[in-house]
């Protein structure tokens, strides 16, 4: 019941985002709003929406404010920081109050971007600075620009995992279940799925690629009629979630699991495995300190599957960073982004991939570059037709609800198994296929 709500109420926004676009009329404004010349001149309030509560409970963005102030001395930032920010944003969406700055919602398509954000420059420009630009080109225009990029991978507790026996890293799905079976024979909690705050899990999608080792998994999802079928990308990191929680080798209660709570789990040894960004490295190092354990055995590993004898992990954009096109202050707005991406530091404190051209990998990569781990970017040159037909089959490939269903079928909160729940998603997925384009 509670899959069927949540699956109606992400379909009733995507309609209401839609409307609110085309009511705005703001879709087909063509002014780029640069990078201001002339610090001086640039004044007004700003508020940032942002995911990262921890950086405004501890001042880390505060700190920054005071840091962009001695540049921009007349544009005051404020910050609100969002525990569910995917679904409060997203609600906001249907107004035009949703901050001057603001990282786009997962759930946002790709055509999209031009009724919500303002274009930041072209991408023939902006490319030769950024990474990851594509995800956010359309028209030739840039609406948003990533702080950080993250390689995708298990963050896990190294202690723990030696104290189960474990001491490489596993090259298959079943493995890696065995080696979560032999971790909780020590009395850890092998692995922990954040289902209750819901973003976390939405991290699964981004192993797309990674057993493929292929750069176009997700351009051929337009093509592919069940993405499901055994042997396709979806199937093997699909099977991989519901295998790890059907054989109760995660948490008890999936609805008591608490982010913020799950750092110092793992810190301290008491869980030993998460599927997450490499940007989450650095936070449980932190969590570990605080509790007086070594941040060394905080480490980082590859999607459990091999081509031709290497690893891969999909390197994505996080979050993009945009201007809301209906800000008053759009120079201010635009400022703060260009500073925070470029001069805050953040990228480089928190050991993640600096989507500015030519940054050093961070420290936490370097147990991957030694293994030989190839680190592939997704082509993007069907993300919108691939958008469209997610978006007709009412799956959400990108939100938390399909996986938080997996997750309830394979502990026996809902009906089915493992084998329906693939063959309802091919026949949802080649369905829409049938509708788009």
């Amino acid at each position: 019941m509670r899959r069927t709500a949540l699956a109606a109420t992400a379909v009733v926004l995507a309609l209401a985002l839609s409307a609110c676009g085309g009511a705005s009329g703001s879709g087909s404004s063509s002014d780029v709003v640069k990078v201001p010349s002339d610090p001086s001149k640039v004044s007004g309030t700003i508020t940032v929406l942002t995911n990262r509560t921890d950086q405004v409970q501890d001042g880390t963005l505060k700190r920054y404010a005071t840091e962009f102030a001695k540049v921009y001395p007349h544009v005051t930032v404020k910050f609100q920081g969002l525990t569910d920010y995917e679904g409060d944003v997203r609600i906001r969406m249907n107004s035009k109050n949703y901050g001057d700055v603001l990282s786009i919602p997962n759930s946002v398509p790709l055509k999209e971007y031009p009724t919500f954000f303002a274009p930041l420059g072209t991408a023939a420009d902006l490319s030769k600075t950024y990474d990851f630009t594509d995800h956010a080109t359309v028209g030739g225009r840039v609406y948003g620009i990533a702080g950080i990029g993250t390689a995708n991978g298990f963050v896990y507790n190294k202690a723990v995992w030696k104290q189960a026996g474990v001491t490489t890293w596993p090259t298959t799905p079943q493995q890696f279940v065995d080696d979560l079976k032999a971790i909780k024979a020590t009395g850890a909690t092998p692995y922990y799925t954040n289902y209750h705050d819901g973003w976390p899990l939405t991290n699964w999608g981004n192993a797309l690629g990674s057993p493929s080792c292929d750069p176009a998994a997700n351009d051929k999802l337009a093509t592919t009629k069940e993405p499901w079928a055994p042997g396709q990308d979806l199937n093997v990191v699909d099977s991989l979630l519901y295998d790890v929680v059907h054989d109760k080798l995660s948490e008890a209660d999936p609805n008591t699991t608490n982010w913020e709570n799950s750092k110092a789990l793992l810190g301290t040894g008491r869980i030993a495995t998460m599927w997450l960004g490499s940007w989450a490295v650095v936070q449980m190092q932190d969590a570990a300190k605080k509790a007086g354990r070594n941040p060394d055995d905080i480490g980082f590993m590859p999607f459990p599957a091999q081509k031709d004898g290497h690893f891969c992990s999909v390197v994505r954009p996080d979050y993009q960073y945009a201007v809301n096109i209906h800000s008053r202050n759009k120079d201010a707005a635009r400022a703060w982004l260009d500073w925070y991406i470029n001069k805050s530091g953040d990228a480089q404190a928190a050991l993640s991939i600096s989507s500015v051209k030519g940054s050093p990998l961070p420290a936490d990569l370097k147990p991957f570059q030694d293994a030989g781990v190839r680190l592939i970017h997704l082509t993007n040159d069907r993300t919108a037709l691939v958008d469209e037909i997610d978006k007709a089959s009412e799956i959400g490939i990108n939100n938390q609800d399909y996986p938080q269903h997996i997750v309830d079928v394979a502990r026996g909160a809902a009906g089915g198994d493992k084998d329906s729940v693939f063959k309802d998603l091919n026949t949802k997925w080649s369905d829409a296929q049938g509708t788009v384009g």
